[in-house]
């Protein structure tokens, strides 16, 4: 007969195993954020209009831009109806709404900007920590509980992050937290596919990045799976972020659909990107 006591047990350190990984999450975000920060915070106003290889984002739009999206983040969490309205605004220009909302803030003097990229994400961040666990909140794709909220922000502020770091010439130590960018570019596998207006691959495919500092391979899929992508876990998030071209990545593909992938991958909601151009990783 089951030892209920045993059950209880092993489902209380399910409970903590999972309650730990959400709080990982939320902490991650801020780590990244602050290495962002750090890169811009002495910047002098020139310097925030350096180009960065978005095509005509400076830094100041990419900071911009991240200020914008975790407002809009903030709203989802905590004004359902405003959120609403927000994505009313957005489906009158779905090709622009973007690239308006960067030019908005990348016209606030610098400093101004930075102060309220700052205490957005700071309200961000105690919003998504106070938020229900199991709740899902509206936004622009599939809503998302607030784990997976957190995630897309660390994805987008490492992404743009490196856009950044690109401007400066900065080269960035890639640190433990690109698991959740890693996490949401083979999530994302399908998506690739579909926006592309191509079918989604039927097999399940087996994905082993080596993070950085070495160690463990994060692994993805089923162990037997023909479809193989392999290579360094840095290498698999510029690509799915689109900062790289894959033929300047270390990733290796088997099999037709995992190769097919690596040329269309993409971690972020909307249309297919062009993505960087070869030659252009530093």
């Amino acid at each position: 007969m089951p030892d209920p006591s045993a059950a209880a047990s092993a489902a209380s350190t399910a409970a903590a195993a999972s309650a730990s990984a959400v709080t990982a999450v939320f902490d991650d975000l801020r780590e990244e954020s602050l290495a962002l920060d750090s890169l811009v915070r002495d910047l002098p106003d020139a310097g925030w209009a350096k180009p960065t290889p978005a095509p005509r984002w400076t830094i100041a739009h990419q900071i911009a831009h991240l200020h914008w999206t975790d407002r809009a983040a903030l709203v989802s969490l905590t004004d359902a109806p405003g959120f609403a309205r927000l994505a009313e605004e957005a489906a009158k220009a779905p090709e622009g709404f973007v690239d308006a909302g960067a030019e908005e803030g990348a016209a606030l003097p610098p400093a101004e900007l930075l102060a309220r990229w700052r205490a957005t994400r700071t309200e961000l961040g105690a919003a998504l920590e106070a938020a229900p666990t199991d709740a899902r909140f509206p936004w622009y794709g599939p809503p998302m509980k607030a784990a997976s909220m957190a995630s897309a922000r660390l994805m987008e502020t490492w992404a743009h992050g490196q856009d950044v770091a690109d401007a400066l010439g900065v080269r960035r130590t890639p640190t433990a937290r690109l698991r959740h960018v890693a996490r949401i570019g083979v999530r994302a596998r399908d998506y690739a596919f579909a926006v592309r207006g191509l079918p989604a691959p039927t097999a399940e495919f087996r994905v082993e990045l080596v993070p950085p500092g070495g160690g463990e391979p994060w692994a993805y899929g089923p162990p037997e799976a023909e479809q193989r992508v392999t290579g360094p876990a840095l290498d698999f998030c510029l690509l799915v972020t689109q900062r790289a071209h894959r033929a300047d990545v270390a990733l290796t593909a088997a099999g037709p659909d995992a190769d097919r992938w690596l040329d269309i991958a993409q971690a972020f909601a909307g249309p297919a990107g062009r993505g960087r151009a070869p030659g252009t990783l530093r």
